[in-house]
């Protein structure tokens, strides 16, 4: 699976975790220099609390376009340290 925007690969793995349609790919996957930190946060009833990045590629910025997990709960414990997106993040095999 790849996760594409603004022409960049943000992140390629074939081990991602796939979550009510969304596709998880562990964070040693990411090309973290296109990830910059934001202060947003949300809450899923059985996930935890969730944090976001934006994405950053050729002086574009795709707000919270990421998120993850940092601490999830036990129910989902098998996406801590995984990494899905959305907002125009394309993802494909």
């Amino acid at each position: 699976m790849k996760a594409i925007w603004n022409g960049k690969v943000i992140a390629e793995s074939d081990q991602t975790i796939n979550i009510e349609g969304n596709q998880y790919f562990p964070f040693e996957t990411v090309n973290k220099e296109f990830l910059i930190e934001s202060n947003t946060h949300s809450v899923c009833h059985w996930k935890g609390e969730a944090s976001y990045y934006n994405i950053g590629v050729n002086g574009a910025i795709n707000r919270d376009a990421a998120w993850y997990y940092p601490d999830p709960s036990s129910l989902a414990d098998k996406i801590k340290g995984y990494v899905a997106f959305w907002k125009g993040v394309q993802v494909t095999q």
